[in-house]
């Protein structure tokens, strides 16, 4: 195995382990000879990992035995995986298991990103805050309608309903800028106004106990893209300066918060003056900024003079960084989600609520299909309307699906070597496989035809992994499997460029975004920690294509991805994943404010106690 690789400097461990015998004890499970890939980035070693009361209590030789033994031997055990950039805002509500994350080894998920979220909310605002979801991240109305439970209106209330009912995995929480205006403001935030004196100090009051209920920081959007599905832009797009600084002082002041932004800063024109606000705010309020980043095709080096700015404002005493994805960002067309190239054309629309089969028919109709592909889009508001046409950039959906595929299989390419349209070319994959066929479209992060560009991003100092989106986007994008895909394609299976180690894999998955976000008591492996771990067949890991179930509320769609090599899952010290399948266990639970690690001295004080 390949376990180191240049290009990031590789952390040290403070104490020495997989060197203490531990004498004859009673744990609650036991791992045995697993390879250990702690999360600091060192290099893996042999070693037994004992659990106890939901802690790591000894990694070593283990004498004792536990309630449960797994053979971990010739297989990798790491921390849980923790993501930071996810939506299970309204999930969390209506179910138990946040899938797909917690089908890829994530163990701790940060919700409410990019502004939006369902708390605080009064009862007459409800319906603008789904339709603002609904719009920016693709989780249909009606299912939001159903499974909302609305048994709160502040957001400490929201808080208790997501701890009140068991997960598999655990969950942490942002507080999000757009409800928080609309409950202050009312109409006047849907309507863009500019926040008084008196709002501000009321969102500033309610960031504050906000933080003191257990929310891990404040995250708000200022992206253009951000709209609801009435095509509203997002009511935090012009927040001024003042208003944002009032509340991230909040933050500062009760729990030690972060700030998450997500701005596309409109445009190269406003780059350095959007930054600048950005910047001021995060350096009045002390905190962490994190933003999403990622390499768009329309300007690929934007992403280059956005870190360029990260990394002088760090350089003089600022604390900014940001969030990539290490693939293509890219979005799934088919018959059955939310869009594909023809889902804006008259002739479909007239068909489009017809159940498949039927639909299939009508489409095969020579006539049907004739008018369709001659037909001009009508408009729309949300941004997906833009990328209908880009079938040079198109593939088709393969299993497993290739996240780097070569430019000479686009759609268009593919189609111009048949002498046919690339448009007539999608139609009639579409049709095939029973209408179960599916069109992959990186609209970022793949410039070049490549994932050069996500190589660079995930070795920059200033970046962290992210923009999984777990719990959105439930008809048109699938990355919450990233993790799945960062440990086989780029440490063993890519063969179009370099590849990355193994610890600097799981360093990147676990250590990394758990510091971050201020969850230091995971993320690592060794005594003290939480036992949120990961057993891995490595040699056959693999991610499966997305698929389609039908297992919302109201019978909705959501797209999922599965994986195969996952041994175990464990979580808070109880195996919740076994090869995949769940036990049934739900010890999730929502974790409160920033934690500490655990002290060196209170380490070694357990594995003491131990002995």
């Amino acid at each position: 195995m390949q376990w180191h690789s240049p290009g990031r400097e590789i952390a040290t461990r403070e104490w020495p382990l997989g060197e203490k015998t531990v004498p004859e004890e009673l744990y609650d499970i036991v791992l045995r000879q697993g390879t250990v890939v702690d999360g600091l980035g060192g290099t893996p070693f042999v070693a037994d990992v004992a659990v106890r009361d939901g802690k790591i209590v000894a990694v070593g030789t283990v004498d004792g035995s536990g309630t449960e033994e797994i053979d971990a031997r010739g297989l990798l055990v790491t921390p849980g995986f923790v993501d930071v950039h996810t939506h299970y805002d309204a999930q969390v509500i209506w179910e138990s298991t946040l899938s797909p994350s917690s089908n890829h080894g994530v163990t701790t998920v940060l919700m409410g990103n990019c502004g939006v979220g369902f708390a605080p909310c009064r009862p007459e605002d409800r319906q603008r805050l789904i339709q603002l979801m609904e719009g920016v991240e693709d989780i249909p109305g009606v299912v939001m309608a159903e499974g909302l439970t609305w048994e709160w209106e502040s957001y400490p209330q929201y808080l208790d309903a997501v701890a009140a009912r068991p997960h598999d995995i655990n969950v942490a929480s942002y507080l999000p800028h757009a409800p928080l205006r609309v409950y202050v403001m009312g109409e006047r935030a849907a309507a863009g106004e500019k926040s008084t004196p008196e709002d501000r100090a009321r969102m500033a009051e309610i960031a504050g106990a906000a933080m003191r209920a257990g929310a891990l920081g404040f995250s708000t959007s200022r992206s253009l893209f951000h709209k609801s599905s009435s095509g509203e832009k997002i009511c935090t797009l012009d927040a001024d300066e003042a208003e944002l600084s009032e509340i991230a002082a909040q933050v500062r002041d009760n729990g030690d918060g972060i700030l998450q932004v997500a701005v596309d800063f409109g445009g190269a024109q406003n780059l350095p003056e959007e930054f600048a606000l950005l910047e001021r705010v995060a350096r009045s309020a002390d905190r962490v900024m994190t933003m999403p980043i990622a390499e768009m095709h329309k300007d690929p080096n934007k992403w280059r003079e956005i870190m360029d700015l990260v990394s002088r404002a760090n350089a003089s005493g600022a604390r900014m960084g940001a969030q990539s994805l290490p693939r293509g960002i890219g979005m799934l067309f088919g018959l059955e989600l939310s869009a594909h190239p023809f889902f804006l054309k008259p002739s479909y629309r007239e068909i489009a609520h017809l159940p498949i089969q039927e639909r299939l028919g009508r489409m095969r109709d020579p006539e049907v299909r004739a008018r369709i592909l001659s037909e001009a889009s009508i408009a729309y508001p949300l941004p997906v309307a833009d990328t209908l046409d880009l079938f040079d950039g198109m593939y088709e959906v393969t299993n497993p699906l290739n996240y780097e595929p070569l430019p000479e299989t686009s759609l268009a390419a593919r189609a111009q070597a048949l002498g046919i349209t690339a448009e007539a070319l999608a139609y009639d994959l579409l049709l095939s496989h029973d209408g179960q066929a599916a069109i992959f479209l990186p609209f970022a992060n793949y410039a070049k035809g490549n994932l050069d560009a996500a190589l660079e991003m995930l070795r920059h100092p200033d970046i962290v992994l992210g923009l999984g989106d777990g719990g959105a986007h439930y008809g048109i994008i699938c990355d919450a499997s990233y993790s799945t895909f960062l440990l086989s394609y780029w440490t063993r299976d890519r063969v179009r460029g370099e590849r990355i180690g193994i610890p600097e894999a799981i360093r990147a998955l676990t250590h990394d975004t758990a510091s971050l976000i201020g969850l230091n008591d995971r993320g690592v492996v060794a005594p003290g920690y939480n036992a949120d771990l990961n057993v891995i067949d490595y040699d056959n890991l693999r991610l499966e294509a997305p698929g389609i179930a039908f297992d919302l509320p109201e019978g909705g769609r959501r797209l999922t991805q599965r994986s195969q090599g996952y041994v175990a899952t464990i979580i808070n010290g109880e195996i919740v994943y076994r090869n995949g399948l769940p036990t049934g266990a739900l010890p999730g639970k929502l974790a409160r404010g920033r934690k500490a690690a655990p002290r060196l001295e209170d380490a070694r004080l357990m594995e003491a106690a131990d002995a």
